[in-house]
C-alpha cells in the first residue's frame, strides 16, 4: 500500500506520441520519473532525440528514446509502429497525446479545418491505437493490465472554447472513443481512460497562456485559481499507469482546476 508500490512503473514500456512539447513532454517525465522506459515520438525527430537527451540528463529512474513519428496519415502510422516494434515487443502504456488546435470565428471557420483535426486527433488517435494492440495484449493481464491513455480536453465536454469549433468537436469525439474503447478492451486486460485538461503551458496555447499575463487571465476562468503545471499531469499518468489506477476505465479525468463543474450562473437568478 505504499506509494513506492503503487505507483512503481519500473519494468514498463511505454510510447507518448506528440511527447516533445508541452502535455506530452509532461507525461513523459512523469512516466520516466516512476521508473518506465519512454519511447517519445513526434514529427520532428531531432526534438524528441533533444527532450530524450534532457530528461535522461535529469537523474530519474527510467529512461528516455525520442525519434520521429507521424499519427497524421495511415503511412505515417504504419512507419510509427514499425519503429516501436523495432524497439520492443510489448507495450505497457500507450498515451495518443499527438494532436493539433485551430481558431477561427463562427462564419470564417475553414472547411479543411475539419479534415486535418479530425484526421490526426480522432482517426489517426484510433487507428494507431488499433494497429499498436498486439503489443498491447502482450504487456496485459488480468492483475497489471496494458493502458491506453487519450489526450482529450474540457472543451470535449463543455461549450468554454470560443472559435475552436473543429478542435472542441475532436475532442467529443476523443471522450467518446474512450469510451467505446474500454468498453471493448477492458475484457482484454487493457484500460482505456481520457485526460481531460484544462488550460496549460503548451506550444499550442503559447497564444494565451505564453506570458504571465496570458496565464494571470486564464486562471480568472478556473476556479481553483490556476492554470496547470506538469506535475498535474505526471501525477494523473502515474495514477492511471500505476497499479494505483489499475482498476480504473472508460473514466474521462478532468484535469482542469474545476472547470468541468463550475456555471457562472445561479439556477435560481440570485446575485451572486
Amino acid at each position: 500500500m505504499t506509494p513506492d508500490k503503487l505507483f512503481d512503473l519500473t519494468g514498463k514500456v511505454a510510447l507518448v506520441t506528440g511527447g516533445a512539447t508541452g502535455i506530452g513532454r509532461m507525461a513523459a517525465e512523469g512516466l520516466i520519473a516512476a521508473g518506465a522506459r519512454v519511447l517519445i515520438a513526434s514529427r520532428k525527430a531531432a526534438a524528441c532525440e533533444a527532450v530524450a537527451n534532457e530528461l535522461n540528463a535529469m537523474g530519474y529512474i527510467g529512461k528516455a528514446e525520442g525519434f520521429g513519428g507521424d499519427v497524421a496519415s495511415e503511412e505515417g502510422i504504419a512507419a510509427l509502429v514499425a519503429e516501436v516494434e523495432s524497439r520492443t515487443d510489448k507495450l505497457h502504456i500507450l498515451m495518443n497525446n499527438a494532436g493539433r488546435s485551430w481558431g477561427a470565428p463562427l462564419g470564417q471557420h475553414p472547411y479543411d479545418a475539419w479534415d486535418k483535426l479530425l484526421k490526426l486527433n480522432v482517426q489517426g488517435m484510433f487507428h494507431l491505437t488499433q494497429s499498436l494492440l498486439p503489443l498491447l495484449l502482450k504487456a496485459a493481464n488480468a492483475a497489471d493490465p496494458a493502458r491506453v491513455v487519450n489526450v482529450g480536453s474540457v472543451m470535449g465536454d463543455l461549450p468554454k472554447g470560443t472559435t475552436t469549433y473543429s478542435y472542441a468537436v475532436s475532442k467529443g469525439a476523443v471522450h467518446h472513443m474512450t469510451r467505446v474503447l474500454s468498453n471493448d478492451l477492458a475484457p482484454e486486460f487493457i484500460t482505456v481512460n481520457a485526460l481531460a485538461p484544462g488550460p496549460f503551458p503548451s506550444n499550442m496555447t503559447d497564444f494565451a497562456l505564453g506570458s504571465e499575463e496570458g496565464r494571470a487571465q486564464s486562471a480568472k476562468g478556473v476556479p481553483l485559481g490556476r492554470v496547470g503545471s506538469p506535475e498535474d499531469i505526471a501525477g494523473a499518468m502515474q495514477f492511471l499507469c500505476s497499479r494505483a489506477g489499475a482498476y480504473v476505465s472508460g473514466a474521462i479525468l478532468p484535469l482542469s482546476g474545476g472547470m468541468q463543474s463550475s456555471t457562472q450562473i445561479s439556477l435560481f437568478n440570485e446575485d451572486l
